[in-house]
């Protein structure tokens, strides 16, 4: 006799270790009507909730997450209770859509990368994510080339220089932001225990008026934020050429990774690969 489908599954946001994660139960997650709650696993503490089958399966997970609506309200949500587990206790954040048939499966899989999480819970107590982002402001277009002349050789050759001169001067002003950039990094990285470069965005989210140049997260102890904004309010006052963004301090998405980031934590493809970021862009 084949056993009755479960009508829930649970869904996972994080995984922690120690913290009174109580208060978490007050959070609406998923607007599901069961509460967040943990579970235990070993020295771990999965921070998890129950959701209806029917409207998290492989099929309707592909639909919910399709809807860029839904999909933005799931992100957000998600990213809700990680800030607040992480206020409370070093949380991995978890995959948007990481989801288990049930809560024995969630203990066995969190059984499977204990020692990976540890050390990624290790690597992040008492520190947070920053992100800081350098832009290249576009400057004013150039004149458009002029005609060339027909009137000699050496008018041709004159033409063709003020386009060469054009050019190289797009080239070094090009160099000169990458550069600074370079100058923002190295300073960060100064005050942090780990970093990771991200792939800079393109026009469709910059806008035509700037060009993403630097797009970094940094891993920082605890109360040095202080140390950072400073640093970076120096670098604004001398790299004047670039626009410097900072953003944070956000739960260590970028530098939990506890052997997850393969899916392994997902059960049968149901997240189908989606491993769409809870945080929200900045």
């Amino acid at each position: 006799m084949t056993p009755p489908e479960a009508s829930t599954l649970t869904y996972a946001f994080a995984v922690c270790r120690g913290g009174a994660l109580t208060a978490l139960a007050a959070l609406p997650g998923l607007d599901t009507g069961a509460s967040v709650r943990t579970l235990t696993a070993g020295p771990l503490t999965a921070v998890v909730q129950d959701v209806p089958a029917a409207g998290f399966g492989e099929e309707a997970l592909r639909r919910r997450l399709s809807d860029r609506d839904e999909l933005e309200r799931c992100a957000r949500a998600h990213h809700t209770v990680i800030t607040a587990a992480a206020a409370l206790a070093p949380t991995v954040p978890l995959p948007l859509a990481t989801l288990y048939l049930d809560d024995d499966r969630a203990r066995e899989a969190l059984g499977e990368r204990e020692t990976s999480l540890l050390t990624a819970l290790d690597r992040i107590a008492g520190r947070a994510e920053w992100g800081v982002k350098v832009y290249a402001p576009a400057g004013p277009p150039p004149p458009a080339p002029e005609a060339a002349p027909a009137d000699g050789p050496a008018s041709g050759r004159a033409y063709l220089d003020r386009v060469r001169t054009r050019q190289r001067s797009r080239e070094q002003h090009h160099t000169q932001t990458l550069r600074a950039a370079e100058r923002v990094d190295t300073a960060v990285r100064s005050l942090a225990v780990a970093a990771r470069r991200l792939r800079p965005h393109g026009v469709e989210v910059t806008g035509k008026h700037r060009t993403h140049v630097l797009n970094a997260a940094y891993l920082l102890d605890l109360g040095r934020e202080r140390e950072l904004r400073a640093a970076l309010a120096s670098l604004r006052r001398d790299e004047t050429d670039i626009q410097i963004e900072l953003s944070g301090p956000w739960a260590p998405y970028s530098f939990a990774d506890g052997g997850i980031a393969d899916g392994g934590l997902t059960d049968g493809g149901t997240a189908d690969e989606r491993r769409t970021s809870g945080r929200t862009p900045s």
